[in-house]
């Protein structure tokens, strides 16, 4: 302030010494305001920006011209990720190892959250009660393997999943499919059958009712406001799925991911070893799924040897190239229906969900109701067995 900054100074005779009092309303005058203080952190900001892309560029520059056996696809992918990082704010998380005292306020406080709330979900719920006990929800980072035999319903499984994490009006989640076995349109028909309650054979053949249109015109409606992104584009590579993924969090954010399926996926140069390249495509989806902070839900084929036993249920050694998959899985769910191998089973509609693999906590398995004809499963209605839950 020029009036008491120059009665101070003339007080202890320094007015002139410092230049006078025209001088010090030169200063005041030329001094930046409070008010402007928004408008100068976005310029920081934007010069900080600007800084990160040149560093990056010079790195990216010198990763290619120094390359070390590294394909360009390679390349391609880290130097995306680097201005990825940029994009979201996030260059500084990957700086290395972090002390512990550092991280030690957000796991307390994390803790202190579920102390004081023990009955919220950790993750993303799905909708099927007893999953979202055993395991809290979709947490992100994680990888889940949903897996069984043709016909069981795993895609129905994990479409259904990501509906409820898209349309329910507590989450209104984000959700990436990539769906490398049928068209995105399928895939949209599903659910429409799914959330409609409209058989799907009457959707496929035309032959709709007053009362269908109607529920398919209030599943239309839940659908149009859903962020639901389909990419139909068939045999994916890690890097590309990446790339597709980072687009989408860029754009829309994102919080799940499904991949119809992993063994429809490829790595370039690893055809001759299906198990290594497997390893690789496991690896990519759990780095993707720790990147991005969400969890990837990719289905899985089991082995043919399951046919072979006199009972069919599947174990967690039935994965198709199961070593890496099951070494790079948060969790695996392993789907049984009995009526797929006996039509006459008394079980029909009941399907068998065994959580057999869960890196954070329990195993179990619980029951859902199957209901083919909408291509959706249900939360179980206990009848013979004990509150849905096997063990």
């Amino acid at each position: 302030d020029v009036v008491t900054v120059s009665q101070q100074l003339e007080r202890t005779g320094k007015l002139e010494p410092a230049g006078g009092l025209a001088y010090l309303s030169s200063v005041a005058r030329d001094t930046p305001t409070a008010a402007n203080a928004r408008a100068y952190a976005d310029i920081v900001r934007e010069r900080s920006l600007l800084r990160q892309l040149i560093r990056a560029g010079t790195d990216i520059a010198s990763a290619v011209f120094n390359n070390d056996g590294e394909t360009a696809r390679e390349l391609v992918d880290r130097a995306e990720q680097r201005v990825f990082d940029i994009a979201e704010g996030g260059f500084r998380k990957r700086d290395g190892a972090v002390p512990v005292r550092q991280l030690l306020p957000g796991v307390i406080d994390q803790i202190d959250d579920w102390h004081n709330n023990p009955d919220k979900l950790r993750g993303l719920p799905t909708g099927f009660t007893d999953f979202d006990k055993l395991t809290g929800g979709l947490r992100p980072g994680d990888l889940m393997i949903v897996a069984g035999r043709p016909s069981m319903g795993k895609t129905t499984l994990a479409v259904n999943m990501a509906e409820y994490a898209a349309v329910n009006p507590g989450t209104r989640a984000s959700v990436a499919i990539f769906s490398m076995e049928m068209p995105s349109e399928q895939v949209i028909t599903r659910m429409l059958s799914s959330i409609g309650g409209v058989p799907l054979n009457s959707l496929r053949s035309g032959r709709i009712s007053d009362d269908d249109w109607v529920r398919i015109t209030g599943a239309t409606s839940q659908l149009s406001e859903a962020k639901i992104f389909v990419d139909e584009t068939p045999a994916l590579n890690p890097t590309e799925l990446r790339a597709r993924a980072r687009r989408v969090k860029r754009e829309h954010d994102l919080h799940l991911i499904v991949v119809d399926y992993l063994q429809l996926m490829y790595v370039p140069g690893t055809r001759e070893n299906r198990a290594t390249e497997i390893a690789e495509i496991s690896r990519g989806l759990k780095a993707l799924a720790k990147e991005l902070q969400v969890p990837v839900i990719a289905l899985s084929q089991l082995n043919r040897a399951v046919e072979q036993r006199e009972h069919k249920r599947p174990v967690m050694s039935d994965l198709r190239e199961s070593g890496s998959l099951e070494q790079d899985a948060d969790l695996i769910l392993l789907i049984y229906r009995e009526e797929v191998y006996d039509r006459n089973t008394t079980k029909k509609g009941v399907a068998e969900i065994d959580l057999v693999k869960h890196r954070n906590g329990e195993i179990g398995t619980f029951l859902l109701t199957f209901q083919g004809q909408f291509t959706r499963f249900a939360n179980y209605a206990p009848d013979s067995y004990a509150e849905g839950v096997l063990r």
